[in-house]
């Protein structure tokens, strides 16, 4: 089986093993696999064509994704701090 993820330089690419994050390509946010707001969105049935994956935060950070303020607080936190600076 192979996964498709996304690259530190933003292009798809197949992997024998699946991501570690998951992200929303509208929004260019990435969390945790059991995010609960990505869960709640999934389950009203939107989100998942827009679902990419990732191997890690540094590939979803490079990129150009913001970690998710729900499921990854801290990130977040630094992510935002960052942004104001």
């Amino acid at each position: 089986m192979t996964y498709t993820l996304v690259g530190a330089d933003g292009r798809a690419y197949s992997s024998p093993v699946p991501g570690t994050l998951g992200g929303h390509r509208g929004a260019r946010l990435y969390g945790r696999l059991d995010c609960p707001s990505a869960r709640r969105a999934i389950a009203r049935g939107g989100y998942i064509r827009h679902r990419v994956f990732f191997a890690d935060a540094g590939d979803a950070v490079a990129a150009g994704y913001r970690p998710c303020s729900r499921c990854l607080p801290e990130a977040y936190q630094a992510w935002k701090g960052r942004e104001t600076a």
